[in-house]
């Protein structure tokens, strides 16, 4: 098992190369667009580089977010995590792509570092990714690209993470989940088996599966015919997602009573959505099947 001996800046500095890594490719991927990057800096510590991809040929919004903040534990932070300390790092890079063909998947990542002055840690993160139209061949490849990834470094993690994203990615109010799932994990330490060095590395791994797992979604059918019924699914479907990121999503919610950056953030969101009245897909149509696959514990290998 390797040593638990990481400074703050190796593993900030991974986290780095992992979001130019992921910005590098999806820009290839994507074939006309480029990142545009915002540099802040936090008043309390620490900073971040967010970076967006606007109006591209494949992504209509897509952000990929580095943030290592650093300070005194507020009372607020307190509460919301229950910790002993003082003094905080956290550090990470999470990314949400929006495409703009309704038969291509939105998809988010997050990997993340948490440590206390304590000397307390955590590593969270997960892959998940909501299809407008659930293919479930596509949604069987990405789900076996994940498992791949898991069982290098711990053969329970990808049960145990996929059954945590089912649960995570819920959309109580609605009964439905966000999509097709994936992985989730929060809180994981060397007390799950891992060594801090591979639970960082294992972070680097899914980082870069990333660019990987998208483009295999997207080289499938690079341009896909559709209606303006089609771009109104959409449209519903980035509505859930909205929903999901306001309501339920721990992380958006942490940032907001936390005093976080408001514009990285919010980079989640969609730059169009709707919300239809009471709306009812038609029998046997390909949105009625979409929403009979938006449930829990759904076995795609």
């Amino acid at each position: 098992m390797k040593s638990n001996k990481l400074s703050k800046e190796e593993i900030i500095n991974r986290l780095k190369s992992v979001q130019d890594y992921i910005c590098k490719a999806l820009e290839t991927l994507d074939g006309k667009a480029k990142f545009h990057e915002d540099l802040w800096e936090r008043e309390e510590g620490g900073g971040g580089r967010t970076r967006i991809l606007s109006d591209g040929a494949i992504i209509e919004k897509g952000g990929v977010n580095f943030s290592a903040v650093h300070g005194p534990v507020s009372e607020i932070m307190n509460k919301q995590l229950g910790l002993d300390g003082n003094e905080f790092l956290a550090t990470g890079v999470s990314i949400v792509i929006h495409p703009k063909n309704p038969f291509h998947p939105i998809m988010h990542m997050n990997v993340r570092y948490f440590e206390m002055d304590t000397g307390e840690y955590w590593f969270g993160g997960g892959i998940d990714m909501t299809p407008h139209y659930i293919d479930f061949e596509m949604a069987q490849q990405f789900h076996q690209d994940l498992k791949q990834v898991c069982d290098q470094y711990n053969p329970e993690f990808y049960p145990r993470f996929k059954e945590w994203a089912d649960e995570y990615f819920f959309i109580p109010h609605r009964n439905e989940t966000r999509g097709v799932g994936g992985i989730f994990y929060d809180k994981i330490t060397e007390k799950d088996g891992v060594s801090k060095a591979q639970l960082l590395d294992f972070a680097i791994d899914l980082g870069e599966l990333f660019p990987k797992v998208y483009a295999d979604q997207i080289n499938k059918d690079r341009s896909p015919s559709f209606t303006q019924g089609n771009l109104d699914w959409r449209n519903l479907r980035r509505g859930r997602y909205v929903e999901f990121n306001l309501v339920h999503d721990r992380g958006t919610k942490f940032g907001l009573k936390t005093g976080g950056r408001i514009e990285s953030i919010l980079m989640s969101l969609p730059k169009d959505a709707s919300w239809f009245y009471n709306f009812q897909p038609e029998v046997g149509s390909p949105e009625e099947a979409t929403l009979k696959g938006l449930v829990k514990g759904i076995d795609y290998l």
